[in-house]
């Protein structure tokens, strides 16, 4: 990394204490370390991975001490350290190290990945005294793991401390709960008193890992890290983590980045999740980050899914990884009957059907599914009706004032824009006239609203991320829920529709297909081994895959085909947009341009309107050609040209 120093005066001087400072600037031209020098009277309590507050130009700014200094001799008088925030470490050397990787993957700053994987202090936890949480003792209850392909090899690898990584494709119903299964992988280690690092996509998914935790090891056995536990009880968490008062640290896409002492295993659950995104630059996912933890420091990884990311298969398929499944006739025993069906003919036949979007087949299976347990109805998306179109030219609806998209939020209100709130009472067809609308899309409320009529004697619940259910009990009951907020049934539920299967692949993404097979899959995970899952719409081969339960068969076909046609994951790449999108991509040098395939610019709508360029290139020149990116926007930054906003390998490529 490149050091510099701040200057205040020429001369020379010999200072007794250097600090080397990582100051709080996002700036592209500023990301190097500063030295200051350490006044005598904060030697004592000056160290590596402090808090402080240092002098820049005109201002005061925040930043760790990243390195020190004993008798050093700079070329330039230096200014002193301001003050020492706090005496308390939080900044270790393996994450300075892990983020500096992480910032030249992205193309990002150090500052940037630093800031999310060190929360904001809480001044009166830093002088309570954390108490450590006793040993996990030994379980003799069998590990599940076993039971997989190549399971049992795994688990002795990490018994004895030996590095291995690991693919895993979890199986419902198959000894008990996911949470089970990542405790069951992380015993191993923990059992042997060394630390395991758990990441999960979301709040939700943390809030069930915490209950099983909380039943299996008690509430202080773990350390939680996620944003909406509020500041003290985050930082007093991430006390108790970097500490080593506890073995086992849980969290969100943050917590992937923590320190933790004599870290010998990370697991990543559900990897192909979008939350596991970071929404802030760099953009880093959780996933790559562990990846590189993992070849930094010898830590043993598993990613564990009921799906499999195309990202995930490449790993398997270069070798990098191994594979743990279930053999097929124990996962055929453990999962749901699954059936695929199209809509068209038997929708014609029965207009009662017709009406609430559903099959003959999935409706009888729902009306048998009743008598024993809850059913959920899985739908593409919230709200009454959230998108409309002409009924008779099929013309999207479009709001007059802002183009955005029409919706009816209730069978008493009047259409209105999604974007403006602006409310249309004589809303007539911009292309050909007509009064009338229909839905183009039905959501969950309308849904729970039809069922509720055709199922009159059922409670029907709703799910949405709006008001989310987080379980239901044994009794039957409709439950309508939008993907990624479908409660757990006690005992499962006896049986899961997936509707509208054709509109959730209609969405012109290269990641749809794989996204939308990961929620059939999670949602198809909460039936019971005895249940059935009804996929209705036209899903194809994503369907197809579903109903052979293989997520596996499904990601390597993927690879394979964007492989022939060079796309992520086969080969890496990068969004350059923004107003100096296009002098950026200019000032590449030709080096570097030889080794990437640049399209574009494609015009982004404004205003203003600005370019966008999509970047491929090989993971051989991926260090090269993000060095390449982050160098020329440091001269943009420093020369106080617009500086266009770089994605490294986002979800949204095409």
């Amino acid at each position: 990394m490149q050091q510099d120093a701040l200057i205040s005066a020429p001369g020379q001087a010999r200072v007794k204490r250097v600090a080397r400072v990582l100051i709080d600037s996002s700036v592209p031209h500023l990301d190097r370390l500063f030295d200051y020098e350490v006044p005598e009277s904060m030697h004592a309590d000056a160290r590596a991975g402090v808090r402080v507050k240092v002098p820049f130009g005109p201002q005061q700014l925040s930043g760790f001490i990243v390195e020190l200094l004993q008798d050093h001799q700079p070329a330039m008088k230096l200014r002193p350290l301001s003050k020492l925030v706090s005496g308390q470490v939080v900044l270790h050397p393996d994450v300075v190290e892990a983020a500096a990787l992480v910032a030249a993957r992205y193309a990002g700053t150090l500052w940037d990945v630093v800031r999310l994987a060190v929360p904001a202090r809480a001044a009166k936890v830093e002088a309570e005294e954390l108490v450590s949480a006793p040993a996990l003792t030994r379980s003799d209850a069998p590990n599940q793991l076993e039971h997989y392909e190549q399971g049992a090899a795994v688990l002795q690898d990490w018994a004895d401390g030996a590095t291995r990584r690991a693919v895993a494709t979890w199986v419902p119903n198959f000894y008990g709960s996911w949470p089970g299964f990542l405790l069951d992988a992380a015993r191993p280690v923990l059992e042997r008193g060394a630390r395991v690092l758990i990441v999960v996509p979301d709040a939700r998914d943390l809030d069930l890992l915490c209950a099983h935790l909380d039943e299996q090891l008690g509430e202080q056995s773990y350390a939680r890290l996620q944003a909406d536990d509020g500041p003290t009880g985050r930082y007093r968490n991430f006390l108790r983590a970097i500490g080593g008062h506890v073995q086992l640290v849980v969290g969100t896409r943050s917590a992937a980045l923590c320190h933790v002492p004599d870290l010998e295993l990370m697991i990543i659950w559900q990897d192909a999740d979008r939350s596991h995104r970071e929404q802030r630059a760099p953009y880093q996912h959780s996933r790559e980050v562990a990846l590189l933890r993992s070849a930094q420091a010898g830590i043993s990884l598993l990613l564990a899914s009921p799906s499999r990311s195309v990202e995930a298969q490449r790993l398997v398929a270069t070798g990098w990884a191994s594979e743990l499944k279930l053999p097929r006739e124990t996962l055929r025993a453990h999962t749901p009957r699954v059936v695929a069906t199209t809509n068209d003919f038997e929708l014609e036949r029965d207009p009662l059907l017709a009406r609430v979007r559903i099959p003959s087949l999935a409706w009888r299976e729902a009306t048998k599914a009743l008598q024993g347990g809850p059913v959920l109805v899985q739908v593409a998306r919230t709200g009454f009706m959230p998108a409309l179109a002409c009924q008779d030219c099929r013309t999207p609806a479009r709001c007059r004032l802002c183009q955005g998209p029409l919706q009816l939020a209730g069978k008493q209100s009047h259409v209105g824009c999604r974007w403006c709130g602006e409310q249309f009472h004589d809303y007539r067809c911009a292309q050909c006239g007509s009064p009338r609308i229909r839905a183009a899309s039905i959501g969950a409320d309308r849904t729970a609203e039809e069922l509720g009529l055709a199922f009159p004697q059922v409670s029907v619940l709703s799910s949405t991320g709006a008001k989310p259910l987080a379980r239901i009990g044994e009794k039957p009951a409709l439950v309508v829920a939008t993907p990624g907020v479908e409660p757990v049934a006690e005992g499962g539920y006896a049986a899961v529709l997936l509707l509208d299967a054709d509109k959730m692949l209609a969405y012109d993404s290269l990641r749809n297909t794989e996204e939308v097979l990961a929620r059939w899959f999670t949602a198809a995970s909460l039936a019971r081994a005895s249940g059935v899952v009804v996929l209705t719409g036209t899903p194809g081969p994503a369907g197809a895959a579903l109903v052979r339960w293989d997520a596996a068969g499904f990601a390597e076909r993927e690879l394979a085909e964007r492989r022939e046609v060079g796309l992520p994951p086969s080969v890496r790449s990068a969004l350059v947009s923004g107003p100096g999108a296009e002098r950026m991509i200019a000032a590449l040098d030709d080096d570097t341009r030889a080794l990437v395939a640049i399209h574009g610019p494609s015009i982004i709508d404004g205003p203003p309107v600005e370019h966008r360029y999509v970047l491929f290139f090989s993971y051989a020149h991926g260090p090269a050609v993000t060095e390449a990116l982050r160098a020329v926007r440091a001269r943009m930054s420093a020369a106080k040209e617009p500086v266009a906003t770089i994605a490294v390998d986002p979800d949204e490529v095409l």
